[in-house]
């Protein structure tokens, strides 16, 4: 077992992600060989992916071609009923109600009230990372939103305790969207993969058939850049 391996994550803690990709094989050689993945068929249709043979995320194909191609963030909970309940009374949209993924957990789909969305997981038998916070592992995601006070009102009452609580060491920030993307760009959550070198997985990246959204830039948590990989899900590469 990992030793960074959490057993249990607190409510609003970033816990796990999955990427929707038209082409999951396609996925797999991307990642693969960016990261250091290995797969294993998963629940359903997933295929989930792990480092050094622990969990860190999971891919899966898109259902429907209207659907965008887009890493999505999960943040942990005790009870996803209940906290998609306080999602919707704080002006947040519930787009997928909570649903049982077997004996993995609960999972629901919400979104804030500027409609970034997000994910929720309920654990049962997955906890979630296995591997984080090191090279080819999830290390962050931030929020890129229009109004950045309402964001601060909405999210830190729904994670008080992850974002200020005495022991919190939180995994997730925001910043205004025309920070780094166009300002018509709807707010999102954008993930972060950590990695050694980030001009080097820049390289990677490109010759992987990827591409440069944003060159790398100074944040309070690291050097960032924004790229998508070779069908389109935009994600960034940390270096801290």
């Amino acid at each position: 077992m990992a030793e960074n391996r959490a057993s249990v994550y607190a409510e609003g803690v970033p816990c796990w992600v999955d990427a929707q990709l038209p082409d999951v094989e396609a996925g797999k050689r991307f990642y693969g060989e960016l990261f250091g993945w290995t797969f294993e068929d998963w629940f359903g249709p997933f295929a989930q992916a792990l480092k050094d043979g622990e969990p860190v995320a999971a891919l899966v194909r898109k259902m429907d071609g209207r659907l965008p191609t887009v890493w999505t963030v999960y943040f942990a909970t005790p009870d996803a009923a209940a906290l998609a309940r306080r999602i919707r009374a704080a002006g947040g949209q519930v787009v997928t109600a909570p649903v049982r993924a077997g004996e993995l957990g609960v999972t629901a789909l919400v979104t804030d009230p500027e409609g970034a969305v997000f994910a929720l997981w309920q654990p049962g038998e997955h906890s979630g990372f296995g591997r984080r916070h090191e090279p080819g592992t999830f290390a962050w995601a931030e929020l890129y939103a229009r109004d950045t006070e309402a964001a601060n009102a909405f999210y830190g009452d729904l994670f008080q305790e992850a974002l200020f609580g005495p022991d919190a060491e939180p995994d997730f920030g925001r910043a205004p969207v025309s920070d780094v993307f166009p300002a018509e760009m709807p707010p999102h959550f954008l993930v972060h993969f950590a990695v050694e070198d980030v001009p080097a997985a820049l390289e990677d990246v490109t010759r992987l058939g990827g591409r440069i959204q944003a060159p790398p830039f100074g944040t309070s948590y690291g050097t960032v850049a924004v790229v998508t990989d070779n069908q389109g899900a935009s994600f960034a590469l940390l270096h801290r």
